[in-house]
């Protein structure tokens, strides 16, 4: 059974950045000639840090030296903390010169290594987070990890870790090849033939996850709730088409504490990463690009089911806080808001920017304040630990009018007269730091949530600003070789499969709202680049890191749904998309047999695996190919995606087109509308609501 391991950090956001005033250092190490702002923070550590390259595992050989692998990112609260208590002493610094190649690690620049020492170290600790921290064998077999680690703890540990080496490098290494061993088993999967899927109840699938839902708060029976967007897509859709009221109602109680409760900014929008408590009050203050840009698209749906304002507001609220914080002038977008900003003592504390003391609020709010404070539910949500709320809105706006006889006009009035008090307050602050990262995968994540809200609200500038993203991602961010890079900021580090099968999904969903070919092709010729480099025959799966790229002895299979679904999953929808649009058996086949090789686990752990249970739906329920044809095409596919219609792909044109859906279905001076499955049609309507009455 598939060893279960959570991939979700204990750490809050502190984003650190080079100083540009000409400070003088004692100590500078090869971090400073880097971009990433996780290794400039070490820049002037003691410690003698070196970037990962492939070129580490021969200088240890060369000088026989275990390897120390710190790894974090810049937005990682503990990863600080470690720095200024351990790397910065010179003693530590002394004995790990002397007896490790010591390499630091930025997590976003290479989720390759971050995921197998992330992996080694839960098998050895149980446990894993960051500051992920690795001894291994000079050719990167590990061999001791942990996290956190006070001075005193960490310079013990590493002098026991030279002992043991030192006096039995045998055992040593027969410990290491151990834990490859049990790496290794996690990369089995199971035989694609082992299950038919038409024997698979998708009943009984849910059961099983209704045991780990919290029906009460949302959201998974655990003390800190993590969104997970995909997991509630799926439940969604799944809701829907079974007409499932238990889990509908758990969609929706998931959503709304989501969106009225501390995760979100009531004043700004945008999302902050988890909460610390099962109920979404406090939450670490971070917010990540990949977060806000999930929840935009899971949103959207939403509020296409349940016709919610709730759900319509959080969007555009959302949407603003991006453009506003995040976005650049050519549509892409930074990684994240820090969590740590400076109090008014002029001390970095963590949510400082975005929390509230009562008397401030009271010397503020003035008469308002018993009012605000029963809104915001100050009386009710315990402060934090600095004794500052949290602004948490814990009833709904109708129970509240009628509780103190208000109109809905009134308390609109009220809520904007309270937000632009506490924002021209929070201007007076010291803003969080934002990270300036620009991640391929998570600005793809982006571009996918405008897409899906412009499918959903049908605003035209919505779809302006996808094209501009996308236009942006292809022409920065995409080599001319077909090469997708990791980041903006560093061209030498490749792309993995999460960043090429983000943006292959994003321009398929590009297409979907302007029927322009080329981005069909493109997602295509970028589709058959990650076959023929990413791509295992053994085990049909792609392999997270392109062939020969890592420069580890280890391949890396990304299948688990976390806060992000698995690169995977992903690819095999998109296999599974290309393989419609254009008739190839081949991508169908190769989706088909990703999926048979997940699903024995997906039925065990579907929380884990929701992105190929979508993908599973696909396979087994009807799913239709929606063709539209003529001068009308645009506007037809606009009205026909009001509807929530998760089991098609759209596929048009305004003039003759050779793709195999569209070939010889253009009639000059007619819009028509044909419904297909597995290319074989009905005949064509030139009505939506006939079209509606085909698919459902």
């Amino acid at each position: 059974m598939r060893i279960v391991y959570s991939l979700f950090c204990l750490c809050i956001v502190l984003i650190s950045c080079s100083e540009t005033s000409k400070e003088t250092h004692t100590y500078t190490n090869a971090l400073v000639n880097e971009t990433s702002p996780y290794l400039l923070q070490h820049a002037h550590n003691p410690v003698n840090w070196q970037p990962w390259s492939k070129e580490i595992l021969a200088k240890a050989k060369a000088e026989n030296k275990l390897i120390l692998f710190s790894i974090g990112y810049a937005s990682c609260h503990w990863c600080h903390v470690m720095e200024k208590e351990t790397f910065e002493d010179k003693a530590v610094a002394e004995f790990m010169n002397a007896h490790f190649i010591n390499v630091k690690v930025d997590r976003e620049e290479h989720p390759n290594i971050d995921k197998t020492y992330l992996k080694a170290v839960q098998l050895m600790t149980g446990n894993s987070g960051w500051p992920l921290n690795c001894v291994t064998l000079p050719n990167g077999e590990p061999v001791w990890g942990g996290t956190y680690f006070t001075k005193e703890n960490w310079l013990q540990s590493l002098q026991q870790i030279v002992n043991i080496h030192k006096e039995n490098p045998e055992k040593t290494a027969e410990f290491a090849q151990a834990q490859v061993k049990r790496m290794s088993l996690l990369q089995n999967f199971a035989d694609e033939e082992a299950l038919q899927l038409s024997k698979i109840s998708t009943d009984s699938i849910i059961n099983t996850w209704k045991k780990e839902l919290d029906f009460e708060n949302g959201g998974l029976k655990e003390a800190e709730k993590f969104p997970r967007p995909s997991n509630y897509r799926f439940l969604l859709r799944y809701a829907i088409t079974q007409k499932d009221t238990l889990v509908k109602s758990h969609v929706n109680t998931t959503l709304q504490n989501i969106a009225n409760r501390g995760l979100f900014d009531h004043l700004e929008g945008g999302f902050a990463r988890y909460a610390t408590d099962e109920h979404w009050n406090i939450p670490h203050f971070e917010k990540m690009l990949y977060d806000n840009a999930q929840l935009i698209s899971l949103f959207s749906y939403a509020h296409q089911t349940e016709k919610a304002e709730l759900y319509k507001n959080t969007v555009f609220q959302t949407l603003q806080f991006v453009e506003q914080h995040l976005m650049r002038n050519d549509g892409l977008c930074y990684a994240s808001l820090n969590a740590d900003s400076f109090n008014e003592e002029n001390e970095t504390e963590e949510g400082a920017y975005y929390t509230w003391k009562k008397a401030e609020l009271q010397t503020l709010l003035k008469d308002d304040f018993s009012l605000f404070s029963d809104y915001y539910g100050l009386n009710k949500i315990s402060p934090t630990e600095d004794e500052k709320h949290v602004l948490v809105k814990v009833q709904s706006d109708e129970k509240f009018i009628q509780k103190h006889q208000l109109t809905k006009a009134s308390l609109a009035q009220k809520i904007a007269q309270w937000k632009s008090i506490l924002l021209a307050e929070r201007q007076r602050r010291k803003a969080p730091k934002t990270d300036t990262k620009i991640i391929t995968s998570w600005n793809a994540l982006l571009l996918k949530a405008y897409t899906d809200a412009y499918k959903v609200f049908g605003d035209e500038t919505l779809k302006v600003k996808a094209i501009k993203i996308a236009t942006s991602l292809k022409e920065k961010l995409i080599v001319s070789d077909g090469k997708v890079l990791r980041s903006l900021e560093n061209k030498d580090i490749h792309g993995f499969l999460e960043d090429y099968a983000y943006v292959i999904d994003a321009f398929l969903a590009v297409y979907q709202i302007t029927f322009d070919e080329q981005w069909l092709h493109d997602a295509k010729s970028l589709t058959n680049y990650t076959l023929t480099y990413f791509y295992d025959t053994e085990k049909k799966l792609f392999a997270f890191s392109k062939r020969d790229d890592t420069g580890l002895n280890f391949k890396e299979f990304d299948v688990e749904d976390g806060v992000m679904p698995s690169a995977n999953a992903v690819m095999s929808h998109n296999l599974f998309q290309l393989g419609h649009y254009f008739g190839n058996d081949d991508y169908l086949a190769k989706s088909n047999q990703m999926l048979q090789r997940i699903l024995p686990d997906a039925l065990v752990f579907p929380y884990l695996y929701s992105h190929w249970l979508e993908l599973y739906l696909n396979r087994t329920q009807p799913y239709y190919e929606v063709v539209i044809t003529g001068e009308n095409a645009i506007t037809k596919a606009n009205e026909l995606q009001q509807y929530y219609l998760p089991n098609i792909i759209l596929c048009g044109s305004i003039t003759e087109s050779d793709l195999p859906l569209l070939k010889n279905r253009f009639y000059e001076g007619k819009t028509l509308i044909y419904v297909c499955v597995n290319r074989a049609c009905k005949l064509p309507t030139e009505s939506v609501e006939k079209a509606l009455e085909l698919i459902n």
